[in-house]
């Protein structure tokens, strides 16, 4: 069993799927954690998101772009994740 509180746990994996289904382009953790803040009033950490997002990729309902670097070339850039379709 995955460690840490259930109830968090589904909580906050079930604001990442509402976030990212109201949004059709591709989100950022910091993205996320704006929205979910919006919606909630609640400030969830950037690493707990992280965690949880990880979680849903690989139950496979989420997927993540790794997008080219903006200044140096060959390098990866930031990760944005979109509903799994």
């Amino acid at each position: 069993m995955r460690r840490g509180r259930p109830i968090i746990r589904s909580e906050v994996q079930t604001l990442i799927l509402e976030v990212l289904s109201q949004y059709k382009v591709p989100l950022s953790i910091n993205a996320i954690s704006q929205k979910i803040f919006e919606m909630t009033g609640k400030r969830i950490s950037w690493n707990t998101i992280r965690k949880y997002l990880n979680e849903l990729v690989e139950l496979g309902k989420v997927t993540f772009i790794i997008l080219p670097h903006s200044k140096k070339e060959g390098k990866e850039g930031l990760k944005v994740y979109t509903l799994k379709e």
